[in-house]
């Protein structure tokens, strides 16, 4: 018998918020455990299915990890780019930005999944994958706008922007050890801002 559209818009619907609860209950135990010590079975049972849809919707835990790494990304690129939306200047877009993204390496779940672990769980070159494509790409889209416009001077965006973010990902990094973390978050703020102006055109 042929399944009707709504039987297959509300199978579509439970498998979406099944995955969604495998994601939140992910996102939520390597927060708290690291990734390492988290296993499918604490997963499954915090979203409240069988270990079968757990590999229904992903092949193992690290695909998982990569699923709550993206996911995790996206939302902070959101984030940032509401909190600049208001800037009409590129340069205010921009430093909003980075002290946004900031601001988000501050958070429980974001430090230890996206800046700790996953780039030692990933690869280098997944974690990188990821991130290109969220939060760097933002910074590079305004670095091309900036030298669009002629308000900087600066052949190759794309070392730049690797460049850049290889800075701020450093600040976020130390951020959450450090003994003063709002006095080191002004300094690297100032050295990320003395590189930038460097090649702003006067």
């Amino acid at each position: 018998m042929q399944e009707n559209k709504a039987e297959r818009s509300r199978r579509d619907e439970y498998t979406e918020a099944t995955r969604q609860a495998l994601l939140a209950a992910g996102r939520d135990i390597f927060a708290k455990e690291g990734y390492q010590a988290t296993g499918i079975e604490a997963i499954s049972r915090a979203a409240r299915v069988t270990r079968g849809a757990f590999y229904h919707h992903f092949e193992d835990k690290k695909a998982l990890f990569d699923a709550v790494v993206v996911a995790l990304q996206a939302e902070t690129t959101a984030k940032i780019e509401e909190r600049g939306r208001a800037q009409r200047k590129i340069w205010d877009r921009m430093n909003i930005g980075i002290d946004a993204y900031l601001d988000a390496c501050l958070e429980p779940a974001y430090g230890r999944i996206v800046i700790q672990e996953a780039p030692a769980v990933l690869g280098g070159k997944r974690y990188q994958e990821i991130e290109e494509a969220y939060p760097m790409a933002l910074l590079k889209a305004s670095l091309n706008a900036l030298k669009r416009d002629g308000e900087i001077e600066f052949e190759d965006i794309d070392l730049l922007s690797r460049m850049l973010d290889a800075m701020i990902c450093k600040v976020a990094l130390m951020l959450p050890g450090a003994d003063h973390p709002k006095k080191l978050r002004e300094r690297g703020l100032k050295i990320i801002g003395s590189l930038l102006g460097a090649f702003r055109r006067k």
